[in-house]
């Protein structure tokens, strides 16, 4: 008997749990199906305390090539289309709304919105062999959802550049650009990934949290806000119970012992 293959698969380490995109012989092509797997994991992540970092990766030789270009072609009727980009769009706001952050694993290419999937996570980290591109231009289709993130990764005439190019970038250029924050050897991918990971799953769980939410609030805003805004969290911060335990434990001289959120 044949088993049919999880779209998605999940794995749990000491707090980190890696999402991996399971289509690899369409180059985890985000299909309707997939993003619908993909947005009910993110959900109960964001619920589950016990879950200090997401991880995103890809199985196979990519990490993810796009939109499914074949599920798109069999119905292109206008509703479809706005029932996907609003599928996708959820699950890219939900990647900055949720508490833990999240880290693109990047090996192979990511292009379209698979671009734009690293291009949403709080961190990324490639391999060496990484390319990006937002590649939709090649078929007459101009990518304006994975532009949203991208336009907010890197400068707008990059950005701009590769929109209407449809060019890759390799992943040194990607580093210099801002999309991704580590390049190395693929040998030494996942034992990168996992001293970031444990850098931050080392920190407060609700400082964690707290900052995050905080620092895509204050990026809509202007700066007065946003020295309101932001001395007002800090304030709230500075109540927490890890807070007096990170500046005992500091003092202290020993390792602190987080409350948790």
């Amino acid at each position: 008997m044949n088993s049919v293959e999880p779209l998605l698969l999940r794995h749990e380490s000491a707090g980190v749990v890696t999402l991996t995109l399971n289509r690899p012989a369409q180059f985890n092509s985000l299909s309707q199906a997939l993003l619908g797997e993909l947005q009910a994991a993110l959900d109960a992540i964001a619920a589950d305390a016990s879950a200090r970092v997401v991880v995103i990766a890809g199985n196979g030789r990519a990490f993810c090539s796009g939109h499914d270009l074949k599920e798109m072609r069999a119905d292109r009727t206008k509703e479809s289309m706005q029932a996907l980009f609003r599928q996708c769009g959820r699950v890219m706001t939900t990647l900055t709304e949720m508490p833990q952050p999240v880290i693109a694993r990047v090996h192979g290419i990511a292009t379209a919105a698979g671009c734009q999937l690293v291009a949403q996570c709080d961190l990324a980290v490639a391999a060496e062999e990484a390319r990006f591109a937002v590649s939709g231009i090649n078929v007459g289709l101009f990518c304006s959802t994975p532009a949203v993130p991208l336009s907010r990764n890197i400068g707008r005439k990059q950005a701009m550049e590769m929109l209407l190019t449809g060019d890759f970038v390799d992943a040194r250029e990607a580093q210099r650009r801002g999309l991704v924050n580590r390049v190395v050897a693929a040998s030494e991918l996942d034992a990168e990934l996992g001293r970031l990971c444990a850098a931050i799953v080392a920190k407060s769980p609700l400082a964690v949290a707290t900052g995050k939410q905080m620092f895509y609030k204050q990026l809509e805003m202007g700066l007065a806000g946003a020295y309101q805004y932001a001395a007002e969290v800090m304030a709230c911060n500075m109540q927490a119970e890890d807070v007096g335990e990170g500046i005992d434990a500091f003092m202290g001289k020993r390792p602190p012992r987080w409350r948790g959120c």
